[in-house]
């Protein structure tokens, strides 16, 4: 009996884990999306990979909390490397080549930011705090394969 109760808890936890991650997905005019983050205030998203862009212009910054998947079809100038850790972005020398734009505004070059960094996270969930299933997992499966032994 004690047997068949672990192994039900063991498969419902094998079809809980899937390979997303929860990320925050905010922007820093936001109230609590800045520097000191609040968490709190901010819902989370399952995504693939989460990002965090870090935009500084003299002592303005601009921080965006979003999964990667949201923002490398609408931003040119994501990294090759998409590994976890922070990198600066990459400059696309075609973008805007052929646009004859005197509003600076629009920023259609994307050059306004001294320092963009991305920064990827893809193995905690949050990208700097929580816990994922897999210890958890280990945890049952050990305990599974203690009780075969014993029985």
């Amino acid at each position: 009996m004690l047997l068949t109760i672990i192994t039900l808890l063991y498969a419902a936890a094998l079809s809980s884990v899937d390979a997303s991650v929860w990320c925050y997905q905010c922007v820093s005019s936001q109230p609590g999306c800045g520097t000191p983050f609040d968490w709190r205030w901010f819902a989370t998203v399952s995504c693939d990979k989460c990002v965090k862009i870090i935009e500084r212009k003299g002592s303005d910054e601009v921080i965006t909390r979003d999964c990667l998947s949201k923002v490398q079809y609408s931003r040119h100038d994501v990294p090759a490397d998409k590994y976890e850790g922070c990198r600066s972005a990459s400059k696309d020398i075609r973008l805007a080549h052929y646009v004859n734009n005197s509003i600076k505004e629009l920023d259609v070059r994307r050059d306004y930011y001294d320092e963009v960094t991305w920064c990827f996270c893809e193995f905690d969930h949050w990208c700097n705090s929580g816990s994922s299933s897999w210890p958890s997992l280990v945890v049952l499966s050990s305990t599974l394969i203690l009780l075969g032994y014993m029985s």
